[in-house]
């Protein structure tokens, strides 16, 4: 498995490297993946892990922080392994293949001047409100832009502030 590092305030050490592969090699293994990206930082003195691998078109991810990287790194690998069995006892349930492909979501953040400073291209495909909530769940995102199977348009899902989810869709 290629693993791909960024670190930020941080310098990732041979034997952190060494710990992370041997964890994440497991994912290889169970579902084929053949990269991960992985983001080590330090915060004061709180350590934060983000992991990202891409599966059948749907991008299982996971973070955690704590004071501990190594401890990180057990936790997030426990929650990625958490969620592709919820993936895949969902696809099955539903009766579906893996080849249903999840997109993934932008990320925009906005300065004073009310210009972005991130745009991030995405791909969308056709699918049902159900996965599109199932793939927002497991970005960790609170929204997803996708292409709606009822109708072929965009439409955005996203959380409200009492938990439930809430559809934007254009008035044609």
């Amino acid at each position: 498995m290629l693993v791909n590092y960024k670190s930020r305030n941080l310098e990732i050490s041979d034997a952190l490297k060494e710990y992370t592969e041997k964890r994440l090699s497991k994912f290889d293994k169970l579902i084929g993946a053949q990269e991960a990206m992985v983001t080590m930082r330090c915060v004061k003195d709180r350590q934060r892990l983000e992991v990202t691998i891409p599966y059948n078109g749907v991008l299982i991810r996971g973070e955690e922080e704590g004071y501990d990287m190594y401890t990180c790194i057990d936790n997030v690998t426990e929650k990625l392994e958490s969620q592709i069995h919820k993936y895949r006892t969902r696809l099955i349930k539903r009766g579906r293949g893996a080849k249903d492909a999840l997109a993934d979501t932008p990320e925009l953040h906005w300065q004073e001047d009310d210009q972005p400073v991130k745009i991030k291209t995405f791909t969308t495909k056709p699918m049902s409100v159900e996965e599109a909530i199932m793939q927002m769940n497991l970005l960790g995102h609170s929204f997803f832009v996708f292409i709606n199977t009822e109708g072929n348009v965009v439409n955005v899902l996203y959380r409200r502030k009492d938990g439930e989810y809430g559809l934007l869709t254009p008035e044609i």
